[in-house]
C-alpha cells in the first residue's frame, strides 16, 4: 500500500497510475486527512502530489505534521517538495526564473532515488516557487539552471523531494525514479494482483450491505457490468440488476443487454422502459451540466420507484471510476471541477439509497482486467466507454426524439465501420456527435439544408489524457458516405482533431 496525498495537482491521478503499473496498490487521500487515517492503511510509503498554490499563501494546503516524522518514507513532488521544506524549517520563495516545460537536471549526490540513472536527466518542470534553503538534515541531490534545489533528501528519515514531475511521460527517467522510491526506498515487492483486490472488495461489500437487498444500475457498458458481477459474487441473489431504457442509449442496446445478461442474472434482471419520461424531463434543456444533473437525478428516481416494487432495498451499485471522481469534483483534494459525471455529481441530497461503488479506486484498464478475472465475455470488456448521460451529451443543445434517432443511427455506422476496418481495439472511443449547425448541401442536383455530424475518435490509456486518432482517409470516407446517404437529415460530416487536454473526449 502506498498513500498519495492530493494537493490539487492535475497529475495526481497520473501518480496513482504509475504506482499501479508497478503492481503496487495505492489510494489517493485528501491532504486534510488526519494522520490516523493514513496510519490505519499501514502504508509502505507516502507520496505528496503537486498543486497550484504557494506554500505560504492564505489557506494554502497542508498535511498532518506526522507525515514528515520519518515513520514512513515520503516523496514530495513539486508542491509536495516545497511543503516538506517549508514544514521542516527550510525556505520557499518565488523563483527568479520560473520553470515550465522541459528542463535538464544535474544529479550531484548518489542516492537510492537516482540509483542506476545518468547524471543528467531531462525532466518536466511546472513551478513558479522554489526551495531556496534546505531544512536541517537535508542534502541536495540535483539542481537545474532554473532551480538550485531540483531534488533533496533527508537520508536518515527517508524524506525525498523533487521539484519536477516524474509521473509524466515528458520526464525521461520518471518511471525509473518512481520505481527507485517504491522498491529501493519503501521496500515494496510489486506483487499486488487483481485477485487480491477482488477478495478485499468482496469482504468490504459484505460488511457494507449485510443481508440487505441491493440494486445495480446496469447499462450494458464495461463499468456497470463488472461492478454487477463483482457484487453478485459477494452477495449472490441479494443483488437485483435494473436496466433503464431511457432512450439515450446506443442503437439496439436494450435487446443486446437482455440477450447477454438474462442468462447470468436470470430473474434478478429487471428492464424498465422510461424513454418518454426522460425525454419529457430533458425537453428544452440545453445546458450540459443541467442535462447531467437531470439524468442523474431521474436515474435515482427510477431506481427508488423500482425498489418499492421489489421490496425494501437499501443500496445502489454504481460503476464509478477514479477518472469520474477527479473530473467531477474535488473529492480528493483542491483540484478544479471540469465536468460533473452523472454517477458522482447528480445524486439528490435526500437519496434514499446508499451507494456501493466497488470500482471507485480503479482505472478503466484495471476494470477490464477485473472483468476478465470474473469471467465476463470480451464482447463486454472490449467495448468502448459510453457516457453515463448517454446520447444526451452527444447532442449539443436540446434533446428530441428526432435528434436521438439521427445521432444513434450515425453512431451505429461509426461503430460498424471502425470494427470492419480492424481499428476498434486500437481506439479508446469512436462515436458521432450531433451539433446545432445546419449547412447547405447538394443531393440529386437539389439544394439541401441539413444537419452536421462530427466524428470523434481518440486513443488513450485511461481517459485522463487522449490524442485524436489518425484514421485512414479510406475509412473516414466510408463513414462519411454512409452517414450522409443513410441517415436522414444529415448532409455533412466533419472530423474532430482535438486532443485532451485542452479538449475533453466528449463534447459536453
Amino acid at each position: 500500500m502506498i498513500v498519495i496525498l492530493d494537493f490539487g495537482s492535475q497529475y495526481t491521478q497520473l501518480i496513482a497510475r504509475r504506482v499501479r503499473e508497478q503492481k503496487i496498490y495505492c489510494e489517493i487521500l485528501p491532504h486534510t486527512v488526519p494522520y490516523s487515517q493514513i496510519e490505519s492503511r499501514e502504508p509502505k510509503g507516502i507520496i505528496l502530489s503537486g498543486g497550484p498554490q504557494s506554500v505560504d499563501g492564505d489557506g494554502s494546503p497542508d498535511c498532518a505534521k506526522e507525515v514528515f516524522s520519518g515513520l514512513q518514507p515520503v516523496l514530495g513532488i513539486c508542491y509536495g517538495m516545497q511543503l516538506m521544506a517549508h514544514s521542516l524549517g527550510g525556505q520557499v520563495q518565488r523563483a527568479k526564473k520560473r520553470e515550465f516545460g522541459h528542463a535538464e537536471i544535474l544529479v550531484e549526490e548518489s542516492s537510492s532515488l537516482f540509483k542506476g540513472l545518468p547524471k543528467q536527466i531531462s525532466v518536466w518542470m511546472s513551478h513558479g516557487d522554489e526551495v531556496t534553503a534546505l531544512p536541517s538534515g537535508f542534502i541536495r541531490l540535483a539542481k537545474s539552471s532554473g532551480a538550485n534545489y531540483s531534488a533533496m533528501c533527508h537520508p536518515q528519515k527517508n524524506l525525498y523531494g523533487v521539484q519536477f514531475h516524474p509521473e509524466v511521460v515528458h520526464t525521461a527517467q520518471g518511471k525509473e525514479i518512481l520505481a527507485n522510491f517504491l522498491f529501493s526506498v519503501c521496500g515494496e515487492l510489486g506483487d499486488w494482483k487483481m485477485s487480491s483486490f477482488i477478495e478485499k472488495e468482496k469482504t468490504e461489500i459484505r460488511q457494507q450491505v449485510g443481508t440487505k437487498k441491493v440494486i445495480c444500475a446496469l447499462s450494458g457498458g464495461v463499468d456497470s457490468a463488472v461492478a454487477a458481477a463483482l457484487v453478485q459474487e459477494a452477495i449472490g441473489d441479494q443483488l437485483h440488476c435494473i436496466f433503464v431504457d431511457n432512450g439515450l442509449l446506443r442503437w439496439g442496446e436494450k435487446e443486446r443487454v437482455e440477450k447477454i445478461f438474462r442468462a447470468k442474472f436470470k430473474n434478478q434482471l429487471h428492464i424498465v422502459d422510461a424513454k418518454k419520461y426522460f425525454l419529457k424531463k430533458l425537453k428544452k434543456v440545453t445546458d450540459p451540466e443541467k442535462k447531467r444533473k437531470i439524468i442523474g437525478k431521474e436515474f435515482i428516481s427510477v431506481f427508488e420507484k423500482e425498489s418499492k416494487r421489489l421490496g425494501e432495498i437499501d443500496f445502489l451499485v454504481q460503476g464509478t471510476l477514479y477518472p469520474d471522481l477527479i473530473e467531477s469534483q474535488s473529492v480528493k483534494g483542491p483540484s478544479s471541477v471540469i465536468k460533473t459525471h452523472h454517477n458522482v455529481g447528480g445524486l439528490p441530497k435526500k437519496m434514499k439509497l446508499s451507494l456501493v461503488e466497488p470500482l471507485k479506486f480503479l482505472f478503466k484498464d484495471e476494470v477490464r482486467e477485473l472483468g476478465r478475472e470474473l469471467g465476463l465475455p470480451d464482447e463486454i470488456l472490449s467495448r468502448h466507454p459510453f457516457p453515463g448521460p448517454g446520447l444526451a451529451v452527444r447532442i449539443l443543445g436540446g434533446v428530441t426524439e428526432e435528434k436521438l434517432k439521427i445521432v444513434s443511427e450515425a453512431d451505429k455506422i461509426v461503430e460498424e465501420e471502425i470494427r470492419a476496418s480492424g481499428l476498434y481495439s486500437s481506439l479508446w472511443q469512436a462515436f458521432a456527435v450531433l451539433i446545432p449547425v445546419w449547412t447547405v448541401g447538394v443531393m440529386g442536383d437539389a439544394r439541401t439544408y441539413e444537419r452536421v455530424i462530427v466524428l470523434r475518435a481518440v486513443t488513450s490509456q485511461d481517459a485522463m489524457t487522449a490524442d485524436w486518432a489518425d484514421i485512414p482517409k479510406k475509412v473516414l470516407s466510408k463513414i462519411s458516405n454512409r452517414i450522409i446517404n443513410e441517415v436522414k437529415g444529415v448532409n455533412r460530416v466533419v472530423y474532430d482533431i482535438s486532443s485532451k487536454p485542452p479538449a475533453t473526449i466528449e463534447w459536453e
